[in-house]
């Protein structure tokens, strides 16, 4: 098969990008694979090119590059086809609707998959039929705004399918009823470490996330301090950073110092890779409130850590078989956490053994087997051919229609909050 992915911009980090380039490079040992970016803002990719795939972009914001767009009339105009709900909308332009319009519209691929809510409306709104095309959701639906969340009912019934990272993302989804919609969940993929396993012996707990509210690393830091005097020699390292909304870390460092835990307990800033810092530790801990799958979870796991989580949607309970493989505990329940780390803290040979478990589980998200589950439903709509797929042409200028309608509604309504603010 040909697979074009339409990522946001693969030159960036994110879980997002690191996923597609795991399964595109799993894909690319048997199919003719092409990862296209909206937007290039360096030379290589942060996470370097994926083995036998393509890569190429469609807006440069290099700007010493000589194809810089940053200068082009229509960069500065507001998108009207990727939709206002979006929250990257404001990123998007004139130019980026007539680029993607482009590409889209002349791809020559079997398959085309999208991987953002944004791109899969604009892959309904702008592809010609004959490709499959599969919208790809990484977040969760729930998450999404009821902007967006109204334009995935409209537009996503012109897919061919829709993939979740969860099987409780792919309910919520099929509550939409979309017409003739394949709706799959396919879980994200990581690759089998290429270090030794994690040390059980290891006194070591490690988290890694952003460093934002909803991952309650307040919640964690605290619930280690419940254990901390108990154990003296085992220490608690936070990895990440926060984001241009939020980064707690101050607030996170004077917690350590409130708590007298200076000599436990650290934040660790961001590394490149992660697999290394996995393995000096012996259990992993996630205190979300909230994940759209739990890709740190799995990490942890390939490295053979158990994992203590939060029983949160989406994503943990679907990777953590508890009391075999790791712990899964109630939301923001400090108590809770320290008990779920005391129990393995205190006892190495249980540790262990959830370890080699912990281990074992995660082969299931090998990138082979995450790329058969792809293969498989792409295979079976190719196999159906383009009249078993193609939707009338009045039903896609109505859909079309409306979604414009809709979208120049909203967009009226926001230029008049502003003039109104404006006046005020």
């Amino acid at each position: 098969m040909r697979i074009s992915f339409l990522l946001h911009n693969a030159y960036h980090y994110g879980g997002t990008i690191r996923s597609t380039f795991t399964l595109a490079e799993e894909l690319a040992a048997r199919h003719e694979v092409e990862i296209v970016s909206v937007f290039r803002h360096r030379d290589r990719p942060i996470l370097g090119l994926p083995a036998g795939v393509t890569i190429r972009h469609l807006v440069d914001l290099r700007r010493d590059s000589p194809g810089y767009d940053g200068d082009h009339p229509d960069f500065h105009r507001p998108a009207e086809v990727f939709p206002r709900g979006d929250g990257r909308w404001k990123q998007y332009s004139a130019l980026t609707d007539a680029r993607i319009g482009e590409h889209l519209g002349g791809v020559e691929a079997d398959v085309l998959v999208a991987t953002r809510p944004g791109l899969n409306v604009q892959l309904a709104r702008q592809a010609r039929r004959g490709p499959v095309l599969v919208g790809q959701e990484h977040l969760i639906l729930d998450g999404h705004s009821f902007r967006l969340r109204r334009d995935i009912g409209h537009e996503y019934g012109l897919l061919d399918a829709v993939t979740t990272v969860t099987e409780a993302d792919a309910r919520a989804y099929r509550r939409l009823r979309l017409p003739g919609v394949r709706i799959e969940s396919v879980p994200n993929s990581v690759p089998a470490s290429t270090l030794p396993p994690a040390d059980p012996a290891a006194r070591t707990v490690v988290a890694a996330g952003r460093l934002t509210r909803v991952k309650r690393y307040d919640v964690l830091i605290d619930a280690f301090a419940e254990i901390a005097a108990d154990h003296r020699d085992w220490r608690l390292r936070i990895y990440g950073s926060g984001d241009a909304v939020q980064d707690l870390r101050g607030a996170l460092a004077r917690q350590i110092e409130e708590r007298g835990l200076g000599e436990q307990v650290f934040l660790m800033g961001t590394v490149s890779r992660m697999e290394p810092e996995w393995v000096k530790g012996s259990i992993a801990a996630v205190t979300s409130q909230r994940e759209s799958f739990g890709m740190t979870i799995v990490e942890a796991m390939r490295c053979g850590l158990p994992v203590v989580a939060t029983d949160c949607p989406h994503g943990p309970r679907e990777i953590i078989e508890d009391g075999v493989d790791g712990r899964l505990v109630p939301v923001d329940d400090v108590a809770a956490v320290a008990g779920a780390l005391r129990g393995l803290v205190e006892d190495e040979e249980l540790r262990a053994k959830a370890a080699r478990a912990a281990l074992a589980a995660s082969e299931r998200f090998d990138p082979a087997r995450t790329a058969v589950r792809h293969e498989a439903l792409w295979s079976d709509l190719v196999a159906r051919g383009a009249s078993g797929r193609t939707h009338p042409p009045a039903r896609v200028r109505w859909h079309r229609a409306v979604g414009r309608a809709v979208d120049g509604v909203y967009g009226l309504k926001a230029r008049v909050g502003r003039a109104v603010r404006a006046l005020r």
